[in-house]
């Protein structure tokens, strides 16, 4: 018994004088050293260019044993003019897209990014890639028990509308509660991007979604239950963005896009993903 006591009291000791080191170099951890940064000379030095995009038909997918994506292919074709390698991850979110770009982990955000004042603050554009709106996806008459879509956005009163964490359109559903006096239930989902939500509204799991118009078009066809006649915002540019910090990278950017809108790869692309009908 006294045995006992005598280990128990040796590691009570230890325990102590373990958390008295540990206390005693807590002023002396290792502070996390700012980023250096990583503008188009450090980038072309390396000759990686790291760009994150979304899984989806207009940003990165698979089909058999081809990779397709409207960003995947402007990527590809920059690739070509630049002599970079590019290498993309994929992201659904965009929030965690502007971590990873933060982060340095990525360059570029590659996804159709509305120009807005509010991210023109912190971040930098490209020149605009597309032009694009937002807009209510709903389910036909003929999939929803025979009730008539809405067009007229004053009946979005009490309606729930479900859209992307952070999405674009968030900031134009609450001036159009003032527009139309009356509340307008927002649900922002913080895992499903616009093609979920687009499939949740055609399987009847949720009634309204707002997304992007570019995306619903994608989906019309393996979809014909939603219905997306009704804009939600006007006609918006948008583009890719980078970090302040990456002057350089933008403006070279500009000129790379230049070039392929010159040489036709730009039409050819956009065509074979935008203007199919």
């Amino acid at each position: 018994m006294k045995k006992t006591r005598k280990i128990l009291v040796v590691y009570c000791i230890l325990l102590v004088l373990v958390v008295a080191t540990m206390i005693s170099l807590w002023p002396y951890r290792e502070k996390k050293q700012p980023l250096q940064p990583r503008d188009y000379p450090e980038i072309c030095n390396e000759g990686i260019l790291r760009v994150v995009t979304e899984y989806n038909p207009t940003g990165y997918f698979v089909d058999g044993d081809t990779i397709l994506g409207f960003q995947y292919e402007l990527c590809q074709a920059i690739a070509l003019i630049s002599g970079l390698e590019v290498q993309m991850q994929l992201e659904m979110t965009l929030d965690k897209s502007f971590d990873l770009l933060n982060q340095q982990t990525v360059d570029i955000i590659a996804r159709n990014i509305p120009i807005t004042t509010e991210v023109k603050e912190h971040y930098l554009f490209t020149d605009p890639i597309i032009l694009n709106r937002q807009v209510l996806v709903q389910r036909t008459a003929e999939a929803n028990q025979g009730i008539k879509p809405i067009r007229n956005q004053l009946h979005l009163g009490k309606k729930e509308l479900y859209l992307p964490k952070n999405s674009p359109a968030l900031l134009r559903i609450r001036n159009l509660e003032h527009e139309i006096g009356d509340t307008i239930y927002i649900h922002e989902d913080e895992l499903y991007s616009d093609e979920q939500l687009i499939i949740l509204v055609a399987k009847g799991d949720i009634d309204y979604a707002v997304c992007n118009q570019q995306n619903a078009e994608q989906l019309l066809s393996q979809y014909p239950e939603i219905d997306i006649q009704t804009d939600i915002s006007f006609t918006q540019l948008e583009s890719w963005v980078m970090r302040n910090d990456s002057p350089i990278l933008r403006d070279s950017l500009n000129h790379w896009l230049e070039q392929l809108k010159a040489n036709g790869t730009y039409k050819k692309i956009y065509n074979q993903y935008y203007n199919q009908k």
